[in-house]
């Protein structure tokens, strides 16, 4: 039986108890891995003085994990430089947030090739390797380089950006072309797999020979829209645990005869807080009579702390959540509440349960798995409601939720109060039908599919890698 090697800038096993906090991909990839034999590789998270390419392999909540360590030269060129100022701003349709640096394109490409040079060794021949995300595109490349000629997947976690936007990238062609040294390329949804076919089919002069097939660059790629699912009946279980029920109880005592509104979300531009935030200040400008019902809180872990554009948004956010509870609150009653550090995902799943509206609006986000999560920690007697972003990966799979332009106000603060008002009958309905197909396309059934293209590919079709 083949091996799954997955490889990752972070390796970061859950440890089983349920102490994870906010974020998927972590969760998902310890699911595909638990069922299979395998390896997940990448970055330690920590830096040493001069990169021995040694490598630590150890055993964490059943998963294998082999890391190792970066310089501090590669933190800042490659993780916090050209990953995070650059791809993820650009990707993210923020242009004016990116920095378009050569240190840090040396440096991702440096890294990528250590990366290479030390996985290299540990891959078998009949092992399938699957790389995941923006960090790491270039991979696939450095690997062949080295002769690896094993099949090797790519999946990207965020969205790819339009024609138009990808072209403001310097060397963007590059970056493609190094797409194509993988056998098969994964998004998260078909708006995201058009997008890459049109910048290879108009500025690579690709052809598509067949539908998921594309031709540029003297080589085959075959690519596909895989959407990311959660452990859904392992987080619905989660939600009846000790620590998840307590969590609800306080949650419910806290807001006893108001109603919770909640966003879980990293603190990030691209998740649209500041419009989220002024969202909620409408709806209490316009409903004055629903103003005391309803309690909104917002949690957002810190991420990326050393990023600049990181350190603004949170100073802006502080300034306009103090702003709406100046305006808005009371001697015995305060509308926002506002929390920057991180939960449990058991804790999280008893404050969903709590919930009456889950507010998910991001400005651009490649799936979203909040959505998910809040939908499977709802009673199906009595569920929340959810509100969801038209600019979230996850609206392809989730029509019932009350669908939003996250840039309007106005629009956010129709869907609060629809949502609060909405009767217990369209809320049971709406739940039912997002509920069936977040516990269908799960996790596995995610990480089935894209194996399943991986592992099937037709040899005929194969791309004559460079090596």
């Amino acid at each position: 039986m083949s091996r799954l090697i997955v490889v990752s800038n972070r390796v970061n096993p859950p440890s089983g108890n349920g102490e994870e906090s906010v974020g998927g991909l972590a969760m998902a990839l310890a699911a595909a891995l638990k069922e299979s034999s395998g390896v997940w590789f990448g970055w330690s998270g920590r830096t040493t003085e001069t990169f021995t390419g040694d490598l630590n392999i150890e055993t964490v909540g059943g998963v294998t994990a082999a890391t190792v360590d970066l310089e501090e030269a590669d933190l800042d060129e490659y993780y916090n430089g050209f990953a995070n100022k650059t791809l993820w701003p650009l990707f993210h349709y923020r242009n004016d947030l990116a920095a378009f640096d050569r240190a840090y394109r040396d440096g991702y490409t440096r890294v990528n090739r250590r990366f290479a040079k030390t996985l290299a060794p540990l891959i078998q021949p009949d092992d399938v390797v699957w790389v995941h995300d923006y960090h790491l595109i270039p991979l696939a490349r450095e690997l062949r380089a080295l002769g690896v000629k094993n099949r090797i997947g790519f999946f990207l976690h965020i969205p790819w950006p339009a024609h138009q936007v990808m072209i403001n990238l310097p060397h963007h062609r590059q970056l493609v072309q190094a797409m194509f040294d993988y056998d098969l390329a994964g998004f998260q949804t078909a708006e995201y797999q058009q997008a890459f076919e049109e910048y290879v089919l108009t500025e690579a002069g690709g052809e598509q020979p067949e539908p998921d097939w594309l031709k540029a660059f003297g080589r085959t790629l075959q690519v596909g829209a895989f959407p990311i699912g959660i452990d859904a009946s392992d987080f619905a279980r989660m939600k009846t645990s000790a620590r998840a029920r307590r969590m609800r109880d306080l949650m419910t005592a806290t807001t006893v005869f108001r109603r919770l509104i909640v966003g879980v979300d990293r603190l990030d531009y691209s998740k649209g807080l500041e419009e989220r935030f002024l969202g909620f200040e409408q709806f209490l400008a316009d409903n004055p009579d629903l103003r005391r019902q309803v309690l909104m809180l917002q949690i957002a872990p810190p991420s990326r702390e050393a990023v600049e554009a990181y350190q603004e948004i949170r100073g802006r956010l502080d300034a306009l959540s103090g702003r709406i509870n100046g305006e808005y609150s009371d001697v015995d009653w305060t509308p926002f509440r506002y929390v920057n550090k991180n939960y449990r995902r058991d804790e999280l799943a008893g404050i969903y349960a709590a919930a009456r509206v889950g507010l998910v609006t991001p400005l651009r986000d490649g799936m979203n798995l909040v959505a998910k999560e809040f939908v499977a920690a709802q009673d199906p007697e009595d569920p929340g409601v959810l509100v969801l972003s038209r600019f979230a990966g996850a609206v392809g799979q989730m029509p019932d939720a009350l669908l939003v332009n996250p840039n309007s106000p106005e629009d956010v603060a129709d869907a609060l109060k629809r949502a609060l008002t909405m009767d217990r009958a369209e809320r049971v309905r709406r739940w039912t039908a997002l509920f069936e197909t977040v516990q269908r396309e799960d996790v596995s059934w995610w990480r089935d599919a894209f194996v399943r293209k991986l592992m099937g590919r037709d040899p005929a079709h194969a791309p004559a890698h460079a090596v």
